[in-house]
């Protein structure tokens, strides 16, 4: 039930703040959070006193505010994507063994991929994935992927609502590259999240041969073997998918 002017409830408002938080963003002065989360000042402090005594937030000296330990214990205890993340982590660490290059997993959030792992070393190209940030469908291999091997409902109802804020593609521009995908079996983009990458990526198939989950890497875009990195990450799929459907 909605319990303030604006119609929201408190679980609204507690998400709200906590989503607030950008990535790769330690804390947050107070006013700035509530700002970002689009609350009342008072209402963010009352919030934050109480989700800080549960270990949920933590605040520092100067009224900033950040996200505490038992957040991220909570979340690491019970997750999905912690059991995909333990299924793919040896076949990662295979294939960046073998590439020395990035490695992400990802997997479809609404009409985005999020992204649950990565590996990367040094001396390796540039990566805009990073663990727990998102992309577009529309602009990641790993997006691609993940759509492309979806019921045709979920393609029908992301494709009904796509607009490419860029301006660059249309709906056929993206239903093509999802068909492509879907009959090649891997999805790849040269140059179009930094210019002098390539990303490559293959869907992990449940037994329905629904995407559960994507499997890619970043590599130079002078890095044309695709007769060799695609085999590649297709075992590493199947044999994700495997671990997975294990009981």
């Amino acid at each position: 039930m909605a319990n303030s002017p604006s119609r929201d409830s408190v679980v609204d408002r507690i998400v709200r703040l906590i989503a607030a938080f950008p990535q790769d963003v330690g804390a947050l002065q107070l006013s700035e959070l509530a700002a970002r989360a689009g609350l009342p000042l008072t209402t963010t402090h009352r919030l934050v006193r109480q989700l800080a005594g549960h270990g949920l937030l933590d605040t520092g000296p100067g009224g900033t505010v950040q996200p505490g330990l038992r957040l991220w214990e909570l979340v690491n205890r019970t997750s999905p994507a912690l059991v995909l993340r333990q299924a793919a982590m040896p076949f990662m660490e295979d294939i960046q063994h073998v590439l020395n290059q990035n490695v992400n997993l990802a997997v479809l959030d609404g009409w985005e991929a999020l992204f649950v792992e990565r590996l990367s070393r040094r001396g390796s190209v540039a990566n805009r994935a990073q663990v727990a940030g998102r992309m577009p469908v529309h602009v990641s291999s790993a997006g691609l992927a993940l759509m492309a091997h979806q019921d045709k409902v979920v393609q029908a109802e992301y494709l009904d609502q796509f607009a490419d804020p860029d301006g660059k593609l249309t709906k056929e521009d993206v239903r093509t590259l999802l068909a492509e995908t879907a009959r090649q079996g891997f999805a790849q983009l040269k140059g179009v999240v930094d210019p002098d990458t390539w990303g490559i990526a293959v869907p992990v198939l449940n037994r329905r041969q629904r995407a559960v989950a994507s499997l890619g890497v970043v590599v130079p875009l002078r890095e044309m073997r695709l007769q060799a990195l695609v085999p590649a990450l297709q075992t590493a799929a199947r044999g994700i998918a495997r671990q997975l459907a294990d009981p």
